[in-house]
């Protein structure tokens, strides 16, 4: 438990630190709150043991201020607009907040905040970082897919776009061919995921235990043991293969169980929500690239061409590639302006290049 102190007077800049500090750990305590009111089982439960754990830090600062919560000023906005989200939304997004939070605690060297806190600090990250762990594997597989469609729409069309714009080929010329771009990469994509995620599927399940030496298990010689081949053949040791195989045998033959789980086989795990599916993963990557791809054309479809397009056309994938690369930044746990800043460079970059070519080649064909 927190060692609180008692009340101390403290100078100005301290009182006003710690009313900082109890608005702070009030508005983490609600954000647990309002996400465990969105849950059931051990996630509620650890929610709610990390907004009890938030009061007590609360209950630090108000016994050094005496008891007294006058002036006590608004959270900050980052967690201000945590909780208006968990209580909105209560999604991976506000837990991933969450974890960039807790790792940015001041506690660790602040001197009125206890040893017991600052450890309290770091500990809650790596329990929200769980957390997010969860979902983050249940959007795994179609995220992925979704993120790199539609940043791959955005770079791949606009870097066609302006390549084939800089050439001074008539604006519908450009508008034709972004669309074709649309739906060749889309389909394209589509496909790709499609075959990856199938084939990432079968090459799982070509490693998992054959179902059909369950009932030979039954059959084994104790003394022979062959089963231990197969657990040393997955990776154990041979005496830690041995005991293996022997407690699998015997709960076999047992009389509450007949049959062996798969697991028991020394099977290689794997998340099939983090896999995902094939289809979702090409559906998924199929729209993401169209809706991606279309930004880049649109300043063409409403009939503008030359200078004004291209400009209008970078600045509408500029600002999808910073909401693209923020979004992937806040997922991860990391900081979103610096994922924005680099989706940004690169998916500009790409295109620049394209577009200096398509400059070149426009002014070798003249």
């Amino acid at each position: 438990m927190d060692d609180a102190r008692p009340a101390k007077t403290g100078t100005p800049a301290d009182r006003a630190r710690w009313r900082r500090y109890l608005a702070d750990e009030r508005a983490e305590g609600a954000v647990y709150r309002e996400l465990a009111a969105r849950r059931t089982g051990e996630e509620r439960e650890i929610l709610l043991a990390l907004a009890a754990a938030e009061g007590r830090h609360e209950a630090h600062w108000l016994a050094l201020l005496g008891g007294d919560e006058t002036g006590i000023p608004r959270a900050d906005l980052r967690t201000r607009m945590l909780a208006a989200l968990a209580r909105r939304f209560g999604s991976i997004f506000v837990l991933a907040l969450a974890q960039q939070a807790e790792g940015r605690s001041p506690y660790a060297t602040d001197p009125d905040a206890t040893p017991a806190m600052a450890a309290d600090e770091q500990i809650h990250g790596e329990v929200v970082r769980g957390l997010a762990a969860r979902g983050r594997r249940s959007l795994a597989g179609t995220f992925r897919a979704a993120v790199f469609g539609a940043n791959d729409g955005l770079v791949s069309n606009l870097a066609l776009v302006l390549g084939i714009g800089a050439t001074g080929v008539p604006a519908s010329v450009v508008l034709f061919t972004g669309i074709a771009g649309l739906l060749a990469g889309a389909l394209s994509m589509g496909a790709g995921e499609f075959v990856s995620v199938r084939s990432q599927r079968e090459l799982l399940e070509a490693s998992a235990p054959d179902p059909a030496i369950r009932d030979a298990l039954g059959h084994l010689d104790l003394d022979a043991n062959e089963l231990a081949l197969v657990f040393r053949a997955r990776g154990l040791g041979e005496q830690e293969a041995v005991e293996e195989a022997a407690l699998a045998l015997m709960r076999v033959r047992s009389a509450e169980e007949s049959r062996l789980p798969t697991g028991a086989l020394g099977a290689v795990e794997h998340d099939d929500e983090a896999v995902g599916t094939a289809w979702a993963a090409a559906l998924s990557s199929f729209c993401f690239f169209a809706s991606g791809a279309v930004i880049p054309v649109l300043p063409y479809l409403f009939g503008m061409n030359g200078l004004p397009a291209v400009v209008l056309a970078t600045v509408l994938v500029s600002l999808a590639l910073i909401v693209t690369g923020a979004t992937v930044g806040v997922l991860s746990g990391a900081s979103p302006w610096k994922r924005a800043l680099r989706q940004l460079g690169i998916g500009l970059g790409a295109a620049a290049v394209t577009y200096l070519l398509g400059l070149a080649f426009g002014a070798t064909i003249a």
